[in-house]
């Protein structure tokens, strides 16, 4: 019996043994494997067996892309402006064997780099430049942190910058300066707004003004037309009455009484003296002339209607 429990006792170790050989490693990730304290080999994704006592998981390393939050940095522009600036780094591993043995704390290792990198740029830059070149300093330091990362087994994705804090008088000054800028730019506008509306009102008048003009000479030709054909009309009309008379045969006799009438309508009583033409002579008796010669007129009328006075 103490034989069976001793055999089921070595059994028992034996299996944890080997089930702690056995290793699963699950996708984006990789364990660097020493054997007697150096370095044996990188497992991938899948399963693996080390040898007890002998092989040892020295460190798990995660292949993801990481993201590491800086806190904010004190540096120091060209013109000695002292300013706050936190930056946020993305890092992915590329080698497990350099991430494992390149450097001690790695995290910390980039942290400081991070840090006298962005003084070093941040010191070539004025204060207005750097609040104006983000994606220059960014693409500045993720390429300096790359290349001096290179030997960790670490590769720098994108280094982003999270705020760029001056100190308080500056951020002051720059308040007042944004304010008298938006101050100015309101003022244009409203002076170019004043000035369309005002061209708009003048371009009105001016339509308006050519509009008018062009109503009352429009008015000015139909007024023209009219009279020019009214006065075609009588003319026509004058012209087809002596065809009439012409077409009934009218003797020269006829013509010249409508020519006496005429004068007839010419003197209207307000002459007392007609000068008739020899042509009417010959057809007018002397007992007419008499009365057109003695027609008083209506002057003399109203004179012999008046009282003479005593």
């Amino acid at each position: 019996m103490g034989a069976f429990i001793s055999f089921l006792v070595i059994a028992i170790v034996v299996l944890l043994i080997l089930s702690s050989c056995i290793r699963i490693v699950p996708q984006a990730q990789a364990l660097v494997v020493e054997r007697l304290g150096a370095y044996l080999e990188t497992w991938s994704v899948g399963v693996h067996f080390k040898v007890p006592f002998i092989d040892r998981v020295a460190k798990r390393v995660i292949l993801k892309e990481q993201v590491v939050d800086f806190a904010p940095q004190p540096v120091i522009t060209k013109d000695n402006v002292t300013m706050q600036i936190d930056s946020v780094i993305y890092f992915q591993i590329t080698d497990p064997k350099l991430y494992t043995y390149g450097v001690e704390k790695p995290l910390s290792a980039i942290e400081n780099l991070t840090a006298t990198t962005l003084r070093n740029i941040i010191g070539e830059m004025e204060l207005d430049h750097t609040l104006t070149s983000r994606d220059t300093i960014n693409t500045k330091m993720r390429a300096i942190l790359d290349e001096a990362t290179d030997p960790w087994g670490i590769k720098i994705n994108r280094v982003e910058l999270k705020n760029i804090i001056p100190p308080a008088e500056i951020q002051d000054a720059m308040e007042k300066q944004m304010k008298a800028e938006r101050e100015r730019r309101e003022s244009i506008l409203r002076a170019e707004g004043q000035k369309k509306s005002s061209i708009l009102v003048a371009e009105g008048e001016k339509e308006a003004a050519i509009l008018r003009a062009e109503a009352k000479k429009e008015a000015e030709i139909r007024e023209a037309e009219g009279k020019a054909e009214a006065i075609l009309k009588i003319q026509n009309a004058e012209a087809e009455a002596i065809r009439l008379l012409k077409e009934a045969g009218a003797d020269k006799a006829v013509l010249a009484l409508k020519g006496m009438e005429a004068f007839a309508k010419v003197a209207d009583g307000k002459a007392t003296k007609i000068i008739i033409p020899s042509e009417l002579q010959n057809v007018v008796t002397p007992s007419e002339l008499c009365l057109l010669y003695t027609s008083p007129s209506p002057r003399d009328l109203r004179r012999s209607r008046m009282p003479s006075s005593a």
